[in-house]
């Protein structure tokens, strides 16, 4: 769904007041935040999608890593997770096993603890998770803060959607695959362990709304 059509609907959504509601999807952040005390607020999110790659294995790890993403570029840790399944009931159930192992294998590696999950009869494969996490509300960065004069830096190369889609359409070069795989498999851990060393004004994490789809909410 494009960011216009998106923020449409949502601007005829009712906005609840809350004191402890710190980030709403009024500024179409990465996750939501949440209060709970002076020192420590939540951080949820949700995401998921289709196969864009051909190893099962590997397409659950990315749809972890790209669920966790959300979780740090709002400065925040992960803690838990839940998975979101959709599933032909003709699927391959060794294929299933594959997914789940991937995304269990990345969620482990980002020290996030998976509690369970959802799953629906589906003829298109989706997958990915619900993740919560933790981050002080002091420390949360968010897509608003943005100044005049900031430097723009980006913690990954751009292209992995391009040559996702060139994947599909049996267009891609191995090596461009390859490199965009290993990209998307890489947790973005370190470039929000980065960024509490520094003023950082804003964050957010490109994905489906592009370079540009992402920096007109910055």
């Amino acid at each position: 769904m494009s960011p216009k059509v998106l923020d449409q609907v949502l601007a005829r959504i009712p906005r609840v007041a809350n004191p402890n509601l710190l980030v709403g999807f009024d500024t179409a952040d990465d996750a939501g935040v949440y209060r709970l005390g002076p020192n420590l607020a939540l951080v949820q999110t949700v995401d998921f999608f289709t196969p864009i790659v051909d190893d099962p294995f590997v397409f659950g790890a990315i749809a972890a890593a790209n669920s966790l993403s959300d979780v740090y570029a709002m400065g925040g840790k992960p803690l838990t997770a839940l998975s979101i399944l959709a599933w032909p009931g003709s699927g391959d159930l060794e294929d299933l096993e594959q997914i789940l192992k991937g995304g269990a294998e990345k969620m482990h590696e980002a020290g996030c603890v998976l509690l369970g999950g959802h799953s629906i009869n589906d003829p298109e494969i989706k997958f990915g998770y619900a993740v919560t996490g933790t981050v002080h509300p002091a420390r949360i960065k968010t897509n608003a803060g943005a100044r005049p004069g900031d430097a723009l830096l980006l913690t990954k190369k751009l292209g992995t959607g391009v040559i996702s889609t060139a994947l599909k359409r049996g267009l891609a070069q191995e090596a461009h695959v390859s490199a965009s795989i290993a990209s998307m498999l890489t947790l973005n851990s370190a470039a929000a362990e980065a960024m509490e060393k520094f003023e950082v004004h804003a964050a957010t994490d490109i994905t489906g709304f592009g370079l540009l789809g992402h920096a007109r909410e910055l």
